[in-house]
This record gives structure tokens, C-alpha cells and sequence, in this order.
């Protein structure tokens, strides 16, 4: 390998979760969110993976504060978990009322954030609590709300 190259550096973010009921987990992520199939391999015996395919990722850490802080946001009290996994999507009313319609159960529905999305809570099949955000274009008039300051990063054109 050349010098040039960082050998250590994360090319791919892949979350694995087993799901004791398999096929309706595929069933939900695939046809009801619209995630496609990367790949699918059957190792025999009940041995079953699919890979989906979830757009960009990013691993986002945050203090237990802070978890608290977005719990208290979005739904109103601490209910998530260590890990939590959030989707971003064009339309969270239509997504949120899709997935419930699909075998998500509604933890809290579509709220607006401090950091300018909006976000709904469900209970999702293989046990995950997942969030669905669509990201709000920013106020176009000051605000004097003492919200956090939120800066997104410039994107390539």
C-alpha cells in the first residue's frame, strides 16, 4: 500500500442487528422504509443476512446529558436507549404515518427542534427506537429564542 493512503481511515459504517423475527424486520426496513438490498447471503440453516442500503452515515456520540436533553425534545421524557438509530427523510409526517401503517409503533409524533429538524420516535421491528428527521431550512428572520446555535457544515455542489 502506498504511504499516500491511510490504511486506518473508516471507509463504511454498517450498524448489525440480529432480529429474532428476521423476516419481518426485512419486510419492514426494505418495503415499508424503503431502504434497498445491498446484498442478501443465506449461509444455510437459518444462517440469513441482508445488508441495506441507508444513504450517508455518520456515528453521532453524545454525552448522557445530552441524550436526556434530545429525549426531552422530542418526545417529552427519557425513553431512548444507549443506541438509537435515526433515519433522514423528505417528509417525516408521511414516513412517520407509513411506518406506524407498517408495524412501527409511535413513541412521539413529528416535533419540531431546537436544531432544525423535525423529528418523530418509533418502536421498531428487531427492537430498535429509531428517529425520523427532515432537516428544516433555517429561520429566515432573527430569532431571540435561546435555542442552541446550529451550523451545518457547507456541502459540495
Amino acid at each position: 500500500m502506498s504511504d499516500s493512503v491511510d490504511t486506518a481511515k473508516v471507509l463504511q459504517l454498517r450498524l448489525v442487528v440480529e432480529a429474532e423475527d428476521f423476516d419481518a424486520a426485512v419486510e419492514f426496513y426494505r418495503d415499508v422504509l424503503g431502504m434497498p438490498v445491498e446484498f442478501a447471503i443465506d449461509s444455510g440453516d437459518g444462517a440469513t443476512v441482508v445488508a441495506l442500503q441507508a444513504g450517508r452515515a455518520t456515528l453521532e456520540l453524545v454525552s448522557p446529558a445530552q441524550r436526556r436533553y434530545i429525549d426531552k425534545v422530542e418526545v417529552g421524557r427519557v425513553v431512548s436507549r444507549e443506541i438509537r438509530v435515526a433515519f433522514e427523510v423528505a417528509d417525516v409526517e408521511r414516513a412517520t404515518d407509513r411506518l406506524v401503517r407498517g408495524a412501527a409503533e409511535l413513541v412521539a409524533p413529528p416535533t419540531d427542534t431546537p436544531w432544525l429538524s423535525r423529528n418523530s420516535r418509533l418502536e421498531a421491528p428487531a427492537g430498535l427506537q429509531i428517529t425520523l428527521f427532515e432537516e428544516l431550512d433555517p429561520p429566515a428572520v432573527a430569532s431571540t429564542d435561546p435555542t442552541p446555535h446550529v451550523e451545518r457544515p457547507k456541502t459540495a455542489e
